[in-house]
C-alpha cells in the first residue's frame, strides 16, 4: 500500500509538471495569436464598419471612452461616469479588462521581482521611497482622465454608436428581436398565477446560458401545488439569450441589476421573493438581495464563484487567475482561460459559433436525429462577444472586492434562508467555494452532490432538485 501511495504521488507530480510545461507553450503561442488577431480585427472593422474599433489590448482608455463613457481613477480603481438625461452615475469596472499580461512577460516579471526581493536592503528601500516622492508617484487619491476636460469642452458625446448588430454578431430574427421593442427589458419566462400568487421566485442563470437552463428542466417538474402558489420568473440576462444585447454597454453590475429590476421586480410588483441562481448568477443574486433586503425570503446558490481574497492581494487579478488559471487541463479550465484572457480569440470563437448558431443547431439535430434536447446549446449560442467579455470581467472579476461585504450583509442584516448546492465533480468552480460561503455565512446550508458537475447539478436531477426547492420555499415562508 505504501509503495502504491508513493507511486501515485510521483505520477501526480509528473502529471502536474507536464501540464505546467504544455500550458506554458500553448498559452505563449495563444498570446502571439491574439496579438496578431488584434490587427486583423482592426482592419476587418474598418472595412466592414468604416471605423477602427478600439480594443483593450491596445488602450483600455480608448476602448471605454469610445462608447461615450468617461473614465476616471479613484484610489487605484477604475470607474466610469455614465451620463443620462436625468442622472450621472459612477460605477466600477474591472481592471482585468485591460490588464492581462502575457504569460511570458508575467513569468519574466515574477522572476525579476523575486531576484530583486533577494537583493533588497534597507538602503535600497529608502532610495526607492525617495525616488517615488521625487517623481511624483505618490499622488492624491483621486485623479481624473483628460476625457472629462474634453466633455466639459463639449467634445464628448458625439460618437456614433456601433450599429446593431455588429458585422461579427448574428443578425437573425431571434437574436435581434429586442431591437423592434419600444421598451428595452429582459426576456422573461413567467409561469404561475397572475394575481393570487403568495410569493415569487426569480431564477438567474450562469455565464453563457439562458432562461432555458431552468424552464426546460425545473419548470415542468414543479408540483401543481407549487405552480399554484408561486409565480416563477426565469430571465435571460442582459446580453444573453433573447434579451437586449446593446453594443455600447459595458455590462456592469449596475446595468445587470437595473435590468432585472425593470423587467421583473417593478412591473410585477414583487414583495416576497425567493432567488435561485447558478454560477455567475449567484453574484447577481447576492447583490440583488443586499439591495432589496426586505423582500428576499430565501437564497439558493448553485456553484457560487466565491474566492476569498488574501490580504494585500489585488482582488480582481487574484480571482481572474483562480477562474482562468491558463492551464490546458482540465478542458473546462482551458475554455475559461481562453474566454477570460484573450479578447480577440474569444471574439473569433463567437464569430464562428454564435454568428452561425443556426447551422450548428441544424447539424446537432441532424447528427443526433433529434434524440437530445438542444436547449443548453441554444443558451451557449445566443450571446455576443461584447456581452460575454464584459460580463465575465465586470461581474466575476470586478466584484471580487465586494463579495465579502455582500456576504456580511446577508449574514448580519438579512433573515432569509441560505442554501448552497455544489457538484462534487465540478471542475470549473471548486467545491471549496461553497464551503467559503458557509464560513462567511454560518447559517448557510451546504449540500455537495456526489458524481455531479457544474451542469449536471441541475440537468439530470431536475425532479429531485425541484422537490428540494419547494421544501426550501415552504420552510422559509413558515419561519419568516
Amino acid at each position: 500500500m505504501a509503495v502504491m501511495g508513493k507511486t501515485k504521488s510521483v505520477l501526480t507530480l509528473v502529471g502536474r509538471v507536464i501540464n505546467e510545461a504544455v500550458s506554458f507553450i500553448v498559452f505563449s503561442l495563444l498570446d502571439l495569436f491574439d496579438f496578431l488577431l488584434c490587427y486583423v480585427y482592426k482592419l476587418a472593422d474598418f472595412f466592414m464598419e468604416a471605423e477602427w474599433k478600439p480594443c483593450y489590448c491596445s488602450s483600455g482608455k480608448e476602448a471605454i471612452t469610445s462608447s461615450g463613457k468617461i473614465l476616471v481613477s479613484e484610489q487605484g480603481k477604475s470607474k466610469i461616469v455614465c451620463l443620462s438625461s436625468s442622472k450621472l452615475q459612477l460605477e466600477e469596472i474591472s481592471d482585468t479588462l485591460y490588464t492581462r499580461p502575457s504569460l511570458v512577460s508575467e513569468v519574466s516579471n515574477l522572476t525579476v521581482t523575486e531576484l530583486k526581493r533577494l537583493k533588497v536592503t534597507d538602503r535600497t528601500i529608502n532610495v526607492q521611497s525617495c525616488e517615488k516622492i521625487k517623481n511624483g508617484t505618490v499622488r492624491s487619491t483621486f485623479t481624473a482622465n483628460s476625457t472629462i476636460v474634453e466633455m466639459l469642452q463639449g467634445k464628448i458625446g458625439k460618437q456614433q454608436l456601433h450599429p446593431i448588430p455588429r458585422w461579427s454578431d448574428c443578425d437573425c430574427k431571434l437574436c435581434i428581436s429586442w431591437t423592434s421593442s419600444c421598451k428595452e427589458t429582459l426576456f422573461v419566462r413567467a409561469e404561475g398565477p397572475k394575481d393570487k400568487a403568495r410569493e415569487d421566485v426569480l431564477f438567474i442563470h450562469g455565464f453563457i446560458s439562458s432562461s432555458a437552463f431552468w424552464t426546460e428542466t425545473l419548470f415542468p417538474n414543479f408540483s401543481s401545488a407549487a405552480k399554484s402558489t408561486y409565480r416563477l420568473f426565469a430571465i435571460d440576462l442582459l446580453g444573453f439569450g433573447r434579451s437586449p444585447k446593446p453594443t455600447d454597454s459595458l455590462y456592469t453590475l449596475r446595468e445587470h441589476l437595473d435590468m432585472i429590476e425593470q423587467s421583473v421586480l417593478e412591473p410585477y410588483k414583487t414583495k416576497s421573493l425567493h432567488i435561485v441562481a447558478h454560477s455567475l448568477g449567484c453574484i447577481l443574486a447576492l447583490a440583488l438581495a443586499v439591495k432589496h433586503p426586505g423582500c428576499v425570503k430565501s437564497l439558493t446558490l448553485l456553484a457560487p464563484p466565491y474566492y476569498p481574497v488574501p490580504k494585500g492581494t489585488q482582488a480582481t487579478q487574484y480571482v481572474m487567475r483562480r477562474v482562468a488559471p491558463r492551464r490546458v487541463w482540465p478542458l473546462i479550465a482551458f475554455g475559461a482561460s481562453i474566454a477570460c484572457w484573450y479578447e480577440h480569440i474569444s471574439r473569433t470563437i463567437c464569430l464562428l459559433i454564435c454568428k452561425n448558431h443556426r447551422l450548428w443547431e441544424f447539424l446537432t439535430k441532424l447528427v443526433t436525429r433529434n434524440r437530445i434536447r438542444t436547449f443548453l446549446l441554444e443558451g451557449f449560442f445566443l450571446h455576443t462577444h461584447n456581452a460575454a467579455w464584459h460580463t465575465l470581467h465586470n461581474i466575476i472579476c470586478g466584484t471580487a472586492s465586494k463579495l465579502d461585504a455582500y456576504m456580511d450583509a446577508v449574514r448580519d442584516h438579512l433573515k432569509c434562508d441560505v442554501a448552497v448546492f455544489h457538484g462534487q465533480d465540478d471542475e470549473l468552480i471548486p467545491v471549496e467555494c461553497s464551503h467559503n460561503v458557509k464560513a462567511r455565512i454560518p447559517r448557510a446550508r451546504v449540500k455537495v452532490i456526489e458524481k455531479k458537475d457544474h451542469i449536471t447539478i441541475v440537468v439530470g436531477r431536475q425532479k429531485s432538485f425541484a422537490r428540494e426547492l419547494e421544501e426550501i420555499w415552504r420552510n422559509s415562508s413558515t419561519r419568516n
